[in-house]
């Protein structure tokens, strides 16, 4: 009998071995208090000491949004940007931010807590996971607030529209679910990528800029590209884009911009997928965090 085989037959078990997947997630979930106030503390220390506070968790979003509206409503002209570009700015910024968050602090969450990691045993999802809960309750306020605003954004311009609640606006709850499954996925997928690839941090910023102006957060697909005989083909490439499918719905609920139906197939199909991979792709190197 070998000395593994001796310590399996006397219930012991191998410090940090990676259980099995549906155990791992049972043990995941048991932990569900500990990942959402970790998450909410993290957001609480960060803003702690501004003197206003949890304000900057709507302060921040709509500068971005302004500034952005701003600067490119002046440098591509009223006959690019299309009607009411603030408000279709305002609803890309923040739902951009939500993800491109996701994504950086997803991809720190095991080497930015590595203390946490070497010292004690437990499921290493949690913290990508607790990541995820973070933004989202970052971002929650200023969504509220857009949305709360939305009706007097169609004031603003030239061609001035009063937007009044839809029932539409209810299709964001379901909308934000699959758009947090998608995120998380792909903080599991960047959690681990960091780990290997320790560099991945310092290219990260580029790549969320590139993501960012490839994903229509501040121009219109269809103003720019459909309408061009010569690069027409690039909208329909929009048309296979999770990102810039989330953002699309996103402003036909709230803006009543055409909607098409087979986003919501796209993007569940996209969010699915990308979790499952996420999920096993950081599970199967769950023994390895902490130790590489």
């Amino acid at each position: 009998m070998t000395r593994a085989e001796y310590a399996l037959s006397n219930g012991l078990h191998r410090v940090g071995a990676r259980p099995k997947l549906f155990d791992y997630l049972k043990r995941t979930w048991s932990r569900r208090d500990f990942i959402y106030m970790f998450g909410y503390y993290k957001l609480r220390s960060s803003l702690e000491n501004n003197k206003l506070g949890m304000l900057w968790l709507v302060l921040r979003p709509i500068m971005d949004a302004f500034i952005y509206a701003a600067i490119f409503g002046v440098l591509m002209g009223r006959d690019r940007i299309g009607e009411h570009y603030v408000s279709y700015v305002i609803i890309g910024i923040f739902m951009w931010q939500l993800f491109s968050k996701s994504l950086t602090d997803g991809a720190k969450s095991i080497t930015g807590n590595r203390a946490l990691v070497q010292s004690l045993a437990f499921p290493r999802m949690t913290l990508p996971l607790a990541t995820v809960i973070r933004h989202f309750l970052e971002t929650l306020p200023s969504l509220v607030l857009m949305i709360v605003c939305m009706p007097l954004l169609g004031m603003i311009g030239e061609h001035k529209q009063l937007f009044l609640p839809r029932w539409e606006w209810l299709l964001m709850i379901p909308l934000l679910f699959i758009y947090m499954l998608f995120n998380t996925g792909i903080a599991l997928i960047a959690a681990r990528l960091t780990v290997h690839l320790r560099d991945l941090t310092q290219l990260l910023p580029y790549i969320t800029r590139l993501l960012m102006y490839a994903s229509g957060v501040i121009f219109q697909v269809d103003t720019i590209f459909r309408a061009s005989t010569k690069y027409s083909w690039v909208a329909s490439v929009f048309d296979y884009y999770p990102l810039y499918q989330f953002l699309s719905l996103t402003r036909s609920f709230l803006r009543g911009y055409p909607m098409n139906p087979e986003y919501w197939v796209s993007i569940s199909i996209w969010a699915v997928a990308v979790f499952v991979v996420g999920l096993l792709f950081f599970w199967v190197a769950e023994e390895r965090y902490g130790r590489d």
